[in-house]
């Protein structure tokens, strides 16, 4: 009887051990932990506030974190998020090679993850993909600029790429090349700021690495400074000849696309400036009413959002994920889901941005 008791005494003394933990951890594990790029763009502002809203709705435990567009910032978050017992991580990298050794962190944890907008290069532990059509964005942005040009020849042409870390970079160049490099080998462009997409203006099918040499000479980071910096050397390196009217190719955002605007206008030899950009943020709305940027394309935050929540809350509950496509991110081809976009210009703003809803028109002028 003494030696039951004392056992019995032993197993309440050490079940807590293995038990007690476990559920504590369950009950405070996060479900889940969401890495964005950075809080200096509106545009990964604009999507925080589109999760918090649906997950407000789901009723999910989340928490985000801003990586400040430092990979070794954004190796730390996903530590965070795995300390503190996330279940699904949605992760938009900053660079997408760097970030594989945060993503084999998270599956060494068990714990799946989400390459949200920019696909996560060189890992075989990345698990979903949500995106929107890059290739479609930079082929819009580009047949936007061949409409306005029409048989017209030898207009001058800037183009501007996105980070050279963010494969989505390429996509959206490859896109833009396949529009604009029969019109540029047609004489309707001339190129103006790049001497190597002028040497391979020739060539319509491109190598990664042709498209990198490109890139790498017009790569903005993503940032409204460098962006202005570069568009201010490409001016100063050119007489009024390569001025006049402008053709822009902006870099598919629309951040960049305002700095760049910026310094075309100030630059008293450039007469009109017609300039594409993308992701329809709101701080960009008013440009496209006043004809300061031409165009963007309109990547709904919300589509891709749900798309994001729909693969989380699959995982979450155990159930198959449904996906329509796979992006080879050069280990594996990881499945995916691909949220559509649209041209908004000053002629459908009203219907597709204030008639809508995505914006108050009351808070712009001059739109009536």
């Amino acid at each position: 009887m003494k030696k039951a008791i004392m056992i019995a005494v032993c197993f309440v003394l050490v079940f807590p051990i293995f038990a007690g933990p476990q559920g504590e951890t369950q009950k405070k594990g996060l479900d889940i932990g969401i890495v964005l790029p950075t809080k200096e763009e509106s545009r990964w502002l604009g999507d925080e506030a589109k999760f918090k809203s649906q997950i407000a709705e789901y009723g999910y435990d989340a928490e985000f974190l801003f990586s400040q567009n430092s990979s070794a910032i954004e190796k730390t978050n996903v530590e965070t998020m795995i300390t503190k017992g996330a279940k699904v991580i949605i992760l938009c990298p900053y660079d997408a090679t760097a970030a594989a050794a945060a993503v084999s962190d998270a599956h060494k944890e068990g714990i799946p993850v989400i390459s949200y907008d920019r696909l996560i290069l060189d890992s075989p532990y990345v698990d979903y993909y949500v995106t929107f059509d890059s290739i479609s964005v930079g082929a819009a942005m580009a047949q936007y600029l061949v409409d306005q040009a029409g048989d017209t020849k030898n207009n001058n042409l800037y183009i501007y790429s996105g980070a050279l870390t963010d494969n989505n970079s390429l996509m959206f160049f490859k896109g833009a090349w396949g529009v604009l490099q029969p019109k540029v080998a047609d004489g309707t462009f001339v190129i103006k700021n790049s001497a190597k997409a002028v040497e391979l203006s020739g060539k319509l099918d491109l190598t990664r690495e042709e498209y990198t040499a490109i890139m790498g000479t017009i790569d903005t980071e993503w940032n409204m400074q460098v962006s202005k910096s570069l568009a201010e050397a490409h001016l100063t390196a050119n007489d009024a000849s390569a001025k006049g009217l402008v053709y822009v190719l902006g870099p598919a955002d629309d951040d960049c696309a305002r700095a760049l605007s910026d310094t075309f206008r100030a630059d008293a030899e450039v007469t009109k400036l017609i300039i594409t950009g993308a992701d329809g943020v709101e701080a960009s709305v008013q440009y496209l009413i006043d004809g300061k940027q031409s165009m963007t394309v309109y990547k709904d935050p919300n589509t891709l959002v749900t798309a994001a929540m729909s693969i989380a809350e699959s995982l979450l509950a155990g159930e198959e994920v449904k996906y329509d496509t796979t992006y080879n991110n050069n280990v594996i081809d990881v499945p995916s889901i691909q949220a559509d976009v649209t041209t908004i210009t000053r002629d459908n703003i009203v219907e597709k941005f204030f008639e809508s809803g995505v914006y108050d028109g009351s808070k712009f002028v001059n739109w009536k």
